[in-house]
C-alpha cells in the first residue's frame, strides 16, 4: 500500500467511526455535540469537519446510513427466512432505525428533515415491497396490503416519547406484524 492509499484508508474508517459514534451518543442522549462525537470517535475536531462541516451533515449521514443497512437487510431476511419471519425480523431493525431516526429529527432542522425523509422513503417502500411480496406469495401475508399501509402504520415509532419506547415500540410492531398475516397464519 502506497501513502495515499493509507491516507485514503485512514480516511475512510475516520470517517464510519465519526459516523458510529455519532448514533451511539444520538441514541444514549439528548443532548447531541460535535466535540463529544469526535472525542467518542478518537479524531480531532479538524478531522471531523473535513468529513462533515456542520453538524446537519453528519446527522444527515447517519441517517441515510441507517436507511441503507435497513433497506439492504431485507433481501437477506428473505432469503434465510421464511417471508413472515423475515417481516418479523425486519421490523426488530425498523425499531432500531426509529428509535435513531426519532434522534436525528429532533436534532435536526425541519427542511433538513424533509429532505432525509424524501430520500428515504423510496428504499424503504422497495424493501416493505419485497417483503410482502414474499409473504404474499406463500400466503402468509393479506393479499390487500401495500408498502404504503405499512409504512404509514410503522410512522408512528417517531411519536413515542422516550420513556416508553422500550415497553412499547417492539409490541406495537408485533400488534402491526399480526394485522397483517393472513387469518390461517394467526
Amino acid at each position: 500500500m502506497n501513502s495515499e492509499e493509507v491516507r485514503r484508508a485512514d480516511a475512510v474508517d475516520n470517517r464510519s467511526r465519526l459516523i458510529a459514534a455519532a448514533r451511539k451518543i444520538i441514541a444514549e442522549s439528548d443532548d447531541f455535540k460535535l466535540n463529544a462525537v469526535a472525542k467518542s470517535a478518537g479524531v480531532g475536531q479538524g478531522t471531523l469537519y473535513r468529513h462533515f462541516p456542520t453538524r446537519e451533515a453528519l446527522l444527515s449521514e447517519v441517517y441515510r446510513s441507517d436507511v441503507e443497512q435497513l433497506v439492504a437487510a431485507a433481501p437477506g431476511l428473505l432469503a434465510d427466512h421464511p417471508p413472515i419471519d423475515a417481516l418479523r425480523l425486519w421490523f426488530a431493525r425498523v425499531a432500531e432505525y426509529a428509535e435513531i431516526k426519532r434522534g436525528v429529527l429532533a436534532a435536526v432542522e425541519d427542511a433538513v428533515w424533509q429532505g432525509l425523509s424524501a430520500h428515504s422513503l423510496g428504499p424503504i417502500g422497495d424493501a416493505v415491497t419485497a417483503l410482502l411480496d414474499a409473504g404474499q406469495a406463500d400466503r402468509s401475508i393479506r393479499p390487500d396490503v401495500d408498502a404504503r399501509d405499512v409504512i404509514l402504520l410503522i410512522g408512528y415509532l417517531t411519536r413515542l416519547d422516550a420513556g416508553e419506547w422500550d415497553q412499547r415500540a417492539r409490541h406495537l410492531l408485533e400488534i402491526v406484524l399480526d394485522g397483517l398475516r393472513t387469518p390461517h397464519t394467526r
